[in-house]
This record gives C-alpha cells, sequence and structure tokens, in this order.
C-alpha cells in the first residue's frame, strides 16, 4: 500500500479511479444531491493552488477555513498543501473573539469564508487586526459589506490564477514537499483557558493511514463515508483524509440540522460521530418501545434481548452461537433491526466510528444488540485523533477499545494519567513553548490529561483530571461519568453537573422539553408555562424516580442530590458549549450562580 503525502494524494486517486465519485454534496439551495469525480476534484485542488499562488501566497503561509463542510473546504485544504502551506480550520460557529484570536495567534492573512454568519463575522475582525488581509467567500449569495473592497468569490478567485507561471510554482513546491512540513494547525476549545494551536505535522497522516490500514480491514473504496462532524475536529479531520487515501466516497453534510433527512438519502456505510447522535437514537428507540403494548412491546424487548445474546455473548467472544439463537437473531436481524436501521438511513452500515466524550455503556450494549455496528474509541487532537478503538471481535463495554499498532501507551503511576508516544503525536502547541514543555514528559510521552488504565491492551478511561470536582468534604467526583449515566434517560437532553467545593453533588438539567410536554398530556398534567411544568409535583417525582435509578451503581457521596430544570438548552452562542460541544464548567457555573447558589441554601 502506498502512502501519499497531503499535497500529491487526491491527484494520485485522480489518476486511479478517474471518473468514480470522489465527493457528494447538497447545498441549502438544492433539493439534489451533486457528484463530484476524482479527476474534478483534483482539477479543482489544483485551480485553487494555482490562485493561492497567484495572489503571492508563500510557503508556511497559514491559511484560515472558517465554514461549514462543503467542497470548496477541502479543495482549499489540499491546496495550501500543494503550496507548502499551513490549513488552520476554524469552526464555522465561532465568534468574532475566537477567530480574531486564531488570526492573529497564528498570523493568517487570508482566510475562507462560508456564508454569510462567517463573513460578516470575518470582515468584523478584519477591521480590528491588521493581521488579515483578504477574505475569501464560498457561497455566491453572501452580501459584501459596503465597505469591503478587497473579499471576492471564491469562484472567482479560482478562475484568476491559472497561467503557466503559477503552474510552474505550485509544481516545484508539490515536488519539494517534506514528511515533516507542518500540514495544520487546529486550535483546541479552550475549556480551561485559552485556546492552544496544535501543530501536526505531514508525517502524522501519513502514520494515521498506516496503522487504519492495518486495523481496518474491512473498509475499502466501495464504502460511502458521511462527513457530519466539523472538519476543523480532528476526528473528522484524520478520517476524511483516510477516507480519500482508500478512495472512499465521501458525502458532505453542509448543515448540521439536516444530518438526519442526509443519511436517509446517502445511506451511507461510514459515519463518524460523537455519542450525542447515538444517544438521540437510543432516546428514539427507547420512547418507541415504552409507547408500545402487548404483543409489540414484548417483539421489541425479545428481539433486543436476542440480540444482545447473539451479539454479546458469543458473537464476540468468538465463540459459535446455539442453532435456536442463530436462527432467532437471523429473523431480528431482517425484520426488527432492519427496519429500525432504515428508519435511521444506516441499514448499509459497515462501521460506526464514536469518540469525543463518553457514552454510556448501557447505550453502547443496545446499539451493539441491535447490530448497529457502532465502534468506540478514544483521541485527542494533539495524537491526530485514534490512540485506541474497539476491535472487530473480543471489545470490552466500558472501556475505549485497544491500542493502535505503534502506538505506545502507559500509564503515570503518581496520578494514573495516560500518556502517549508515537507518530501520530503532534510535534507542539504554536507559539507556546512553555505549555509544549509541560505537556510532554522528560522521556517524550504526551500527557492526555485523562487519568485511565491499561489491562492487556485494552484501554479504560477513568476520568478527566482537570474536570475532576472536590467536594467539601474532601471526596473527589467525577462529573463526566455521572453526566453520562443520568443522560441516558430519554427525558434529559443535557445535564451539567455542579460539586466543587460544595456540601454535596448538584445537577442543572436541560430536559427533553417534546418528551415531557408528551408525558405530561399523557398524564393530565395542566400547566399554563414550563416553568410550571418544571415546578410540577408529578413531573419531579417522575424525574425522582428515573434519576435515583439512574445512579444506583455510584457512592452515596457521588450522587445528585438536588438538581433544577433549564428552560433553555445549553448552546455555543450562549457560550455553555465549546465547538466540539463540551461543556464549558466554568461559564456554567458564573451563568448560573443563583440558582445554584439557591440549590445549596435550601
Amino acid at each position: 500500500m502506498n502512502y501519499y503525502h497531503l499535497s500529491i494524494l487526491v491527484h494520485r486517486q485522480a489518476t486511479r479511479y478517474g471518473k468514480k465519485t470522489a465527493l457528494k454534496y447538497r447545498n441549502p439551495y438544492e433539493k439534489k444531491w451533486k457528484s463530484i469525480s476524482w479527476k474534478r476534484f483534483s482539477e479543482n485542488v489544483m485551480k485553487t493552488a494555482w490562485a493561492m499562488a497567484e495572489i503571492g501566497v508563500a510557503e508556511n503561509a497559514k491559511i484560515a477555513v472558517y465554514s461549514q463542510n462543503m467542497p470548496q473546504y477541502l479543495f482549499v485544504d489540499f491546496a495550501s498543501y500543494a503550496n507548502r502551506c499551513v490549513s488552520v480550520p476554524i469552526y464555522a460557529t465561532s465568534s468574532p473573539s475566537q477567530v480574531e484570536y486564531i488570526i492573529n495567534d497564528a498570523n493568517v492573512k487570508l482566510l475562507f469564508a462560508g456564508e454569510q454568519f462567517q463573513y460578516n463575522n470575518a470582515f468584523k475582525v478584519q477591521q480590528q487586526t491588521s493581521v488579515l488581509e483578504r477574505i475569501i467567500v464560498f457561497d455566491k449569495n453572501v452580501k459584501f459589506h459596503p465597505e469591503d473592497k478587497t473579499s471576492i468569490y471564491f469562484d472567482d478567485f479560482i478562475a484568476s490564477g491559472e497561467n503557466s507561471n503559477t503552474e510552474v510554482i505550485v509544481r516545484v513546491r508539490m515536488k519539494s514537499r517534506r514528511d515533516d512540513d507542518i500540514a495544520c494547525i487546529i486550535y483546541t476549545s479552550g475549556t480551561t483557558g485559552e485556546p492552544k494551536g496544535v501543530v501536526i505535522p505531514h508525517s502524522c497522516f501519513l502514520q494515521v493511514f498506516k496503522i487504519h490500514d492495518i486495523r481496518l480491514p474491512m473498509t475499502s473504496d466501495k464504502d460511502v463515508s458521511m462527513n457530519f462532524l466539523p472538519l476543523a475536529h480532528i476526528f473528522e479531520r484524520a478520517w476524511t483524509c483516510y477516507a480519500i487515501h482508500k478512495g472512499m466516497t465521501i458525502a458532505i453534510n453542509q448543515d448540521a440540522k439536516e444530518i438526519q433527512k442526509s443519511i436517509k438519502q446517502v445511506k451511507p456505510t461510514i459515519m463518524c460521530s460523537v455519542p450525542r447522535f447515538w444517544e438521540k437514537v437510543y432516546s428514539g428507540v427507547e420512547e418507541k418501545i415504552s409507547g408500545s403494548k402487548g404483543i409489540m412491546r414484548w417483539l421489541y424487548t425479545h428481539a433486543i434481548r436476542t440480540g444482545k445474546k447473539y451479539n454479546l455473548d458469543y458473537k464476540n467472544k468468538d465463540i459459535p452461537a446455539p442453532f435456536g439463537t442463530k436462527v432467532k437473531f437471523f429473523l431480528y436481524n431482517n425484520t426488527v433491526f432492519r427496519v429500525l436501521k432504515m428508519v435511521i438511513g444506516i441499514e448499509k452500515g459497515n462501521i460506526f466510528p464514536c469518540a469525543g466524550a463518553p457514552l454510556s455503556d448501557s447505550i453502547i450494549e443496545f446499539l451493539q444488540s441491535v447490530n448497529i455496528p457502532i465502534i468506540i474509541g478514544y483521541g485527542l487532537t494533539e495524537t491526530t485523533a485514534t490512540v485506541s478503538f474497539y476491535p472487530d471481535k473480543k471489545y470490552v463495554i466500558g472501556s475505549v477499545g485497544t491500542l493502535m499498532p505503534e502506538v505506545d501507551v502507559r500509564i503515570d503511576p503518581e496520578n494514573n494519567e495516560i500518556l502517549v508516544k508515537g507518530k501520530t503525536v503532534m510535534r507542539e502547541y504554536y507559539n507556546k513553548p512553555e505549555e509544549t514543555e509541560k505537556a510532554f514528559t522528560e522521556d517524550g510521552y504526551f500527557r492526555t490529561g485523562d487519568a485511565g488504565r491499561l489491562e492487556n491492551g485494552v484501554l479504560f478511561l477513568t476520568e478527566r483530571i482537570k474536570d475532576l470536582f472536590k467536594t467539601a468534604n474532601g471526596k473527589y467526583i467525577a462529573p463526566q461519568a455521572i453526566e453520562t449515566k443520568i443522560g441516558e434517560d430519554r427525558f434529559i437532553d443535557m445535564i451539567a453537573v455542579i460539586a466543587d467545593e460544595r456540601k454535596f453533588v448538584s445537577a442543572l438539567i436541560v430536559p427533553d422539553y417534546r418528551a415531557l410536554e408528551e408525558y405530561a398530556k399523557e398524564h393530565n398534567i395542566q400547566y399554563d408555562t414550563l416553568e410550571e411544568l418544571f415546578s410540577n409535583v408529578d413531573i419531579l417525582r417522575m424525574l425522582d424516580g428515573r434519576i435515583e435509578l439512574l445512579q444506583a451503581s455510584f457512592a452515596p457521596y457521588e450522587k445528585v442530590k438536588k438538581y433544577r430544570l433549564l428552560p433553555e438548552p445549553f448552546t455555543m452562542e450562549g457560550g455553555e458549549l465549546t465547538n466540539t460541544l463540551k461543556i464549558k464548567r466554568r461559564a456554567v457555573a458564573e451563568k448560573y450562580k443563583d440558582i445554584i447558589d439557591k440549590m445549596y441554601q435550601e
């Protein structure tokens, strides 16, 4: 297997696959999905690279992409690699202050913006900083500010670069590529301070290709990968590069709100996701089962029980299943489970990698039982994503899988911190030598900030060290474990545990409003406002019981003693969530301080 540098990867695949579909996309103005062949993908990358050279982009220049996922995003990324430039992805949801920080820190002179929201913010930043010189806009429907005299549309930009001089410049740069060139600088979301730019060289991606080929022999150029997570997220970025390496077709979902519709239309065989997606799937199925009666309720529960027995008790342990179990599983797999997967749009599923945050063991067990090929993994931006993930068989629920080949992991005996060493580990934090020094041990292992244990090559996470709370009674609490377990409930959409320097554990809960309203309707509970619903004795009694049941495995000091229901969800715009949908605990504590304080005064 050849492992091509990102500067030439698309073009090598275009030579191999020609007119075969490389990318599929559907933008908000069109209903039908369109296709881009490998040949056209390659041509568009080269036109973009020539245009960059035409406007004077130098080698090692930092080029930002501030956009939703769309084909042009990939054209710019791979054109940057062709020019030996550095890609600096920015989340499409980032605020002007977040964009300005990255622009100034990375010294970004050229930025590509996606739609009106990104253009407006980028132009505002351009007015405030002397660093950003030019904005190029993907969406031709964007309206430019009357005072903007430098921005142009992407289509006009790439039309300007096709001449013999720029072709020579780009060709020379591509030939002078080095594996230790910087491919990208990805900024962390900054939950515990200002963002850090993670410097990832091309050698990291080459190693990603190699070790994933070893671990994923079931993937091929026949797969269709749904591009769902933002390309600014290392999980999606590394996977998309790997999908291009394998020759897969990549279906680009531009609007996250449209993902359910996109999945049903495309029917992907692979999709990377974070736990939130599968939590929604689980809640939907749980609601369907709880609303069923008689024979249908029995059928659903028996099917899941059979699937669990077949997949977890026999197949996963590599033990032949009894004939009766095998027959029942075959029937359910081709009826109940198939219908379930068709409703979601994943009936052609090959593998569905999931990482980024803990997913409840109960949900993982359910997904495996109904034969959804979920693969739980663990990784960080600093490790170019994957450190470990579930093997095809003999995976351990409760773990984050077995270690990747050539990735060395050890556990720090002092605090159980997971330490990682290997060719996929970042080079440094950009412009932060002191932070870089603190991030590595003396013998070169990266400090992940996660605590865990390693048993026979199987990695278990126990807590995020920085997230640990210490109560006023001196007890340490791992909030993520509590949030993951209570978050299983179909009536709970989001939860933030409160405990640091407090007498006991409490929580702020964003309920699933629709589910709660339907419950009220079914039980003739009258209310005029959400506040009235949230204070209803019957509603609170029902939630109390469900939460208590979910906490059965926790020690008394770990259990949520009090909680408050919030009438609005945590959002990125409100400042409670990062761009990767992680809770900003400090921001939540400050925003809801009055509500939190009252829980401890009562």
